[in-house]
């Protein structure tokens, strides 16, 4: 059946009178100069009617009514919050600012060809005409252009379903893009074009995109438009059947990743049947270096690898350096999977912001060269659409099982891991392998979801560091620690290896219980305000506890002080004024 753009948006405008979202939302009234400074907040209570009701007994108007956690996003001076904790008992936070993650140097390059299919082995998908049809990817992102590639697909169909702009709450049939990023990511996934071989350039090119558009110009949001667009997307995901939600855009880590409210959003979006797929930040190559949402346990995060400029030469392929690595700050490993995200091609109109800026990286047509998780979270975005069109009942567990087990973990000529666990998870990404697998349940054990985001249990993952201040896993063989001494290169000679055990690789990914503390195997003494009891185990371990107050939080950081014990601080920075983003340029790799 033939879609026109304009029957795809008109479905799509037709979604506000079904969900009842409210349009023209007004924003918080001014105060005058004098008056005290107000600060943009996030504000949750169990009674969402009540805390609105409180709010208008101040004449306060919220700005965003965030229904998917509980919260509206309200300017508020001291006085005026002082007496909302007075009426009600309510979690606040600062709205903070977001941006995207992923820009990367480009090189100018003319008819770019499609490398990414081949490489991740997605050709046989396609070969048996599976391109990712009936399944919606959301991106949410700066918006997107509706270039040839993006507004139809392989069979001439639509499949542009429009824009939600977050920022101000209105639906579009145009993306409305000034960066050109968001586009650039989309391609990636579902470009429906071909090369000059005559290859398709998408993953996915057959699947149906929606943008959600929470970034500006300069890839920069708040924490109420991001969830907005969350809460959107999971407001109209059965009538447009949006699948995945790809999230190219990292920022710093405030809390522990069950306080963030940006990511409640996400995990409840996950909850709701969606994969999330988001980028895990190119702040790399140092340890917990992993941003927000990328943080969330439960979602699929994805690093950057490149081929060095060799297609066809697999030993040079290597982690690129600037992909975020883990654990998270609790203990679990991240990335889970790497994907390309070394100068990949994808479409930007000309007269985007970032070909504005940067001009000489433009093809001079359609194309622009980037490097960036961006880019890598977009090609697992798209082989998540091809696993949906294959299997419409996979859960977003059963999705990240199958991925995670059957990608291909780099080793070295001596058979030892070419990259730790925490930097390349369970290796790249293999479209032909994952399609083949019957795999279920291996992904997300032992840890309930709806208990986390109620509150009554948290989880940990395994990791832990040594004396030396090296990573590893509980319980694991030193094949998955990780000496952050070593040189970020391996030596050469790499070999992409599947299931290193019995296990399938995934046992370093369940959590190792709900009893609010992590096992920490060394001796370190009491530091930093922790509270400290002694370990059941019979190594002399310990097991802290966080005593600091609720706006508060641990980060620890792999830094060694003189006596060889590491150094606990906390360094949440709640008025850090660093964003979540997309301009963060890398080096082209």
């Amino acid at each position: 059946m033939l879609f026109s753009p304009l029957k795809k948006i008109t479905i799509s405008l037709s979604l506000f009178a079904i969900i009842g979202i409210s349009v023209g939302v007004q924003q918080s009234n001014q105060t005058p100069d004098s008056e005290e400074q107000r600060q943009s907040y996030i504000v949750s209570a169990e009674n969402l009617s009540v805390l609105r009701e409180n709010f208008a007994q101040q004449n306060i108007k919220p700005s965003h009514i965030l229904p998917v956690i509980n919260a509206l996003a309200v300017e508020l001076n001291a006085e005026e919050l002082a007496q909302l904790n007075r009426q009600q008992d309510v979690k606040v936070t600062r709205n903070h600012k977001v941006s995207l993650s992923g820009k990367g140097w480009g090189r100018r390059k003319w008819q770019p060809t499609s490398d990414v299919v081949d490489y991740i082995s997605a050709d046989g998908a396609h070969a048996a005409a599976n391109f990712g049809d009936n399944i919606t990817i959301g991106f949410l992102d700066t918006g997107l252009e509706q270039l040839s590639g993006l507004s139809s697909d392989l069979y001439g169909r639509d499949k542009f379903w429009g824009t939600y702009d977050a920022i101000n709450n209105s639906l579009s049939n145009y993306g409305g893009e000034e960066s050109g990023h968001g586009t650039h990511v989309a391609s990636i996934a579902v470009n429906s074009d071909y090369d000059a071989y005559g290859k398709i350039y998408g993953v996915a090119p057959n699947a149906s995109l929606v943008g959600i558009k929470a970034f500006d110009g300069e890839g920069k949001a708040t924490y109420a438009d991001v969830i907005r667009g969350i809460d959107w997307a999971i407001q109209v995901k059965d009538q447009i059947n949006l699948r995945v939600l790809n999230m190219s855009f990292s920022g710093p880590v405030r809390s522990y990743y069950w306080d963030d409210p940006l990511n409640q959003a996400v995990m409840k979006a996950w909850q709701a049947g969606i994969v999330v797929v988001a980028s895990a930040g190119n702040k790399g190559p140092d340890p917990m270096s992993i941003g927000v949402p990328g943080n969330v346990p439960y979602i699929i995060t994805v690093g950057a690898m490149t081929d060095s400029y060799s297609k066809s030469y697999f030993e040079d392929d290597r982690l690129a350096t600037f992909s975020s690595a883990g654990p998270t700050v609790e203990s679990f490993v991240k990335p889970e999977i790497l994907a390309p995200g070394g100068h990949l091609s994808g479409l930007m109109a000309l007269d985007s912001q970032i070909v504005t800026e940067h001009p000489e990286f433009h093809d001079g047509g359609r194309y622009f060269e980037m490097s960036g998780t961006s880019q890598a979270a977009a090609v697992v975005s798209g082989v998540v659409a091809l696993m949906l069109n294959q299997d419409p009942l996979l859960t977003p567990d059963d999705v990240k099982c199958r991925l995670v087990e059957n990608a291909q973990m780099a080793m070295n000529s001596s058979g030892e891991l070419a990259y730790s666990v925490f930097q390349q998870g369970a290796g790249v990404i293999n479209v032909a392998n994952t399609l083949n697998s019957t795999s279920l349940d291996c992904a997300n054990v032992n840890m309930d979801i709806a208990q986390d985001l109620a509150g009554t249990a948290h989880y940990y993952g395994p990791a832990n560091v040594d004396e030396q201040g090296n990573f590893f896993i509980e319980g694991m063989s030193n094949l998955y620690q990780w000496s952050v001494s070593d040189e970020l290169d391996s030596d050469g000679g790499l070999i992409w290896k599947n299931n290193l055990g019995t296990d399938g690789g995934l046992i370093w990914k369940n959590s190792l219980g709900t009893d609010g503390g992590l096992i920490w195997k060394n001796s370190v003494g009491v530091d930093g305000g922790l509270i400290w009891k002694n370990s059941l185990g019979t190594d002399g371990g310990l097991i802290w506890k966080n005593s600091l107050d609720t706006d508060g939080g641990l980060i620890w950081k792999n830094s060694l002080d003189t006596d060889g014990g590491l150094i606990w601080k906390n360094s949440v920075e709640f008025n850090s004024a660093e964003p979540i983003a997309v301009n963060n340029w890398v080096e082209q790799q």
